[in-house]
């Protein structure tokens, strides 16, 4: 039974400590659970840009690696930066206590954080950081003002600041073009999410991708076994509605002398 709770709790964990969002638009992000490369670079940015805090200790570094289709000697290489072995979940180093007293709260564990917080939130979250000299961390986020947690893919993205830019218009819920030219309507606007050029290693598109893929391993850490589940349901229907048949025809039988 503690066990049990202990589970529930850390899997409350992404959404007690990260709160409650904005009212930011999010961005959509078409999640293929079967590209096997996509989640292992995801996988590579996970172990890079977030283990040193977060942790995964609901995985093991052999069942992604069996998954992912990654030699066992591999994962241990370029994955497990510890002493852990290759059946070991994947914990940090980093003790809650000392989390506490650097960040003010223990990062979450984000075994489960797509399904707490699905994958279109992940995805906008994590490309929306911007530079904010108020916030102790010198960075702010436009879905989750006031965040307690770094840019740590800044140097992939690059220096993204508040400027002004065009923007197309959009009224009543709906974006607005020339009825003359086929052209969208733009305005400038300067609450903007803006890159400083050349201060990245990615280009835009390519940062897109490496956030994607991310958001696609994390969606497969939060429930390895989704396409799994998804066959066995197929053969599952399959299977009543081949024994609807005989079923509709034995109660036609038994009902067939009932007036």
């Amino acid at each position: 039974m503690k066990k049990l709770f202990a589970a529930f709790v850390f899997a409350a964990l992404p959404a007690l400590s990260m709160g409650a969002a904005s009212d930011y638009p999010l961005d959509k992000v078409d999640i293929d659970l079967t590209d096997k490369a996509a989640m292992q670079d995801g996988l590579r940015t996970f172990a890079n840009y977030c283990m040193g805090c977060h942790s995964a200790q609901y995985q093991r570094y052999e069942r992604v690696a069996d998954d992912l289709g990654i030699p066992h000697e591999v994962m241990l290489e370029n994955v497990v930066f510890n002493d852990s072995k290759i059946g070991d979940h994947m914990k940090i180093g980093m003790t809650p206590n000392d989390a506490k007293a650097w960040f003010g709260a223990a990062p979450p564990d984000l075994t489960l954080v797509a399904r707490v917080r699905g994958t279109d939130w992940l995805y906008t979250y994590l490309r929306t950081f911007y530079e904010d000299e108020k916030r102790p961390l010198g960075a702010n986020n436009k879905l989750f003002p006031n965040v307690g947690m770094p840019n740590v893919l800044v140097g992939l993205q690059g220096r993204q600041v508040i400027g002004c830019k065009q923007v197309q218009v959009v009224e009543d819920g709906k974006k607005q073009y020339d009825p003359l030219t086929g052209a969208a309507i733009t305005a400038e606007s300067c609450d903007q999410l803006t890159v400083v050029p050349n201060t990245g290693k990615l280009s835009e598109a390519e940062f897109d991708e490496k956030v994607k893929n991310l958001v696609t391993f994390l969606a497969y850490s939060a429930n390895p076994v989704k396409l799994e589940s998804q066959r066995i349901g197929t053969y599952v229907l399959l299977y009543l509605a081949f024994f609807f048949v005989f079923a509709y025809l034995l109660k036609r039988e038994y009902w067939k002398d009932v007036h």
